[in-house]
């Protein structure tokens, strides 16, 4: 395996490790699920939607998924998902695995990153400088009659409206460095 340093979540210091709103809507992150690193047994989306927080007692990370994305069948089909956050120097990666899909593309190879295997087959990114494993504990379509703003309609102008997961984290694998 890589560098990257196992910690358990409850020693993980991810509030100084994570700032939600920048480390997610706009330095983006990897969605990935998928059990070995081979091109077809894995698949990750670059995702900027998504929240940090604590529900039902546990430390969670809720992503959502369109069911017209190819990573959608592996969310499915997987128990775990991992979110994988880069340093600047990557962007182009991000951008990379947020505009190709894995149906076409070995979007590693294209991106110049290096999948590599965690826990229970769970697949992250030699490259990463933060890794959360977290294991689904809740899935729900979103509804548009839930809507209370209905200008959030605007954002599905395919009506291909996503899956939410909500998503306990279960291990962090961190690039060891001096200061966070």
């Amino acid at each position: 395996m890589s560098a990257l340093e196992r910690c358990e979540v409850k020693d993980a210091p991810l509030d100084m490790l994570l700032k939600p709103f920048s480390s997610i809507g706009h330095d983006w992150m990897l969605v990935t699920a998928g059990s070995g690193t081979a091109r077809r047994e894995w698949n990750t989306m670059t995702a900027s939607w998504g929240s940090l927080g604590v529900m039902w007692n546990r430390r969670t990370l809720t992503c959502v998924i369109r069911p017209t994305r190819h990573t959608f069948a592996f969310a499915e089909r997987e128990p775990l998902l991992t979110f994988s956050f880069f340093d600047d120097d990557r962007r182009k990666a991000l951008q990379v695995c947020g505009s190709v899909s894995g149906a076409d593309v070995d979007k590693a190879d294209a991106a110049g990153i290096t999948p590599v295997l965690l826990e229970a087959g769970a697949v992250g990114f030699e490259e990463a400088r933060l890794i959360l494993v977290a294991r689904k504990i809740y899935a729900q379509d979103i509804d548009p009659g839930c809507f209370i703003d209905p200008k959030i309609d605007e954002n599905y102008p395919n009506k291909d409206y996503h899956r939410m997961y909500v998503c306990e984290i279960t291990r962090v694998y961190r690039a060891p460095r001096d200061e966070y």
